[in-house]
């Protein structure tokens, strides 16, 4: 096993602890430091935080261009917001300092149609400070777009891709169940949409990077967002849903070609939910139908795409690259690889 890597955990909410757990169990990465600006959990240490049973000696910090500049890490893990441009500056920073960077910002995962110019002035920032920063998680990252990608490699030709993600939100946590509108009447749900508050971030994103890896240049992509509404009263642990209230979200991407729809990425997050599955269509030579039973788990899927992912980044070139970009991402567990040793 090569040497381990040595990370810092960026922004520690929880997908950021979520990956700390993960990190501080794997060989092949040692956690050096840890950053957040929430004032309740500055001075904490990030063991405890983390709900490890052992502190890990690590203190988080609201100065990250001290930490970053005296622990010297070899990546990131930058988990702190959807928005591409809001996080920009946190990402320049790391950038400048010399770190690669693994980040969960959906808009990060194929940045080109929403912020092209943005997107080459960090990718040229990179390249000039001689690091890589990749984009990624459960989705965007592969569910809807790594993922898809990968199965058209057995096809001859492929003339639609169709991916859909269907999840019983009952057991998530509650601020994914409030991001996804639960329990909101209908005009309360629409203004949240009018807000831009409500919404699964990343389709277009996965729609685009779809299209870009299999060559296909899209006239346009659209996207449809509303309320699941309950017909029944249904419930979580948080929450109570009345009929006629949001139990949740449905949310379609479009990507056409001269009018005709080429991807498909349908989302629909909502409590009560008669099944939960993953699933991608492919409409080609041959056509293809692959389902995941049960579905993916989204809070421990992003943490091990993070964490998988830290060596392809560390090893690739320097630049802003995505996950078509990178050599296939598989589990790094244990220091002999599952357990296989020489």
């Amino acid at each position: 096993m090569a040497e381990g890597i040595r990370a810092v955990q960026y922004g520690c909410g929880p997908i950021g602890l979520g990956v700390t757990s993960l990190a501080a169990h794997r060989k092949d990465i040692e956690l050096v430091g840890a950053v957040d600006i929430d004032p309740e959990i500055v001075g904490s240490d990030l063991g405890e935080m983390a709900d490890l049973d052992d502190k890990l000696g690590i203190v988080i910090t609201d100065d990250a261009g001290t930490l970053l500049s005296e622990v010297k890490p070899d990546i990131a893990f930058h988990t702190t917001g959807s928005s591409f441009r809001n996080v920009y500056s946190q990402l320049e920073d790391i950038v400048r300092a010399g770190v690669n960077i693994v980040s969960t910002c959906e808009e990060l995962s194929f940045p080109y149609k929403r912020e092209p110019d943005l997107a080459a002035q960090l990718d040229s920032l990179a390249k000039e400070n001689g690091v890589t920063v990749l984009g990624t998680g459960i989705n965007p990252g592969f569910l809807m777009d790594t993922w898809p990608l990968s199965m058209t490699a057995v096809c001859r030709d492929v003339e639609e891709v169709k991916a859909v993600r269907i999840q019983d939100a009952s057991s998530r946590r509650l601020p994914f169940q409030k991001k996804i509108g639960a329990g909101r009447t209908p005009d309360e749900f629409q203004n949240l949409i009018d807000e831009g508050t409500l919404r699964h971030v990343g389709l277009p994103e996965s729609t685009a990077m779809i299209a870009a890896g299999l060559g296909w240049e899209l006239d346009e992509i659209t996207e449809e967002i509303g309320p699941v509404m309950a017909e029944s009263q249904v419930s979580s642990p948080h929450l109570t849903v009345e009929p006629g209230q949001a139990a949740g979200v449905k949310q379609i991407s479009h990507g056409l070609i001269a009018g005709k729809e080429v991807v498909t990425l349908e989302f629909q997050a909502y409590i009560g939910a008669p099944e939960t599955y993953d699933a991608v269509y492919i409409k080609g030579t041959p056509n293809m139908e692959v389902v995941i039973k049960g579905g993916t788990h989204g809070d421990i899927g992003t943490a091990a795409m993070v964490v998988n992912a830290a060596r392809r980044v560390v090893e690739a070139p320097p630049g802003l690259l995505t996950m078509k970009d990178v050599p296939v991402v598989v589990c790094t567990a244990g220091s002999s690889y599952a357990g296989y040793s020489k």
